[in-house]
């Protein structure tokens, strides 16, 4: 089932209180904001990348993850959704 932004910030939110043995999203929270960064920086030049030459289905694939740990990054520094919409 698909999730949209709010959703998958809940589950975040929630895996983070809950903190669920086994969570990758546990152990990016753990690793910090400078490894969350890398793997960000990683994931946007996987979206370019396959927005170049993998089509769209791959570029979507590649979107949601970048998305996934840019709401990792969020969590650690204590933002809200509304903190960035705030900034569009």
């Amino acid at each position: 089932m698909a999730k949209d932004f709010a959703a998958l910030y809940a589950e975040l939110v929630d895996k983070a209180r809950t903190r669920p043995e086994g969570s990758g999203t546990v152990a990016r929270l753990d690793a910090g904001a400078h490894e969350i960064g890398k793997k960000i920086v990683e994931e946007a030049a996987e979206v370019w990348m396959a927005a170049e030459h993998e089509g769209r289905e791959r570029a979507a694939e590649e979107i949601s993850q970048l998305i996934y740990h840019l709401q990792v990054m969020m969590l650690a520094l204590d933002l809200e959704p509304k903190d960035i919409w705030e900034h569009l």
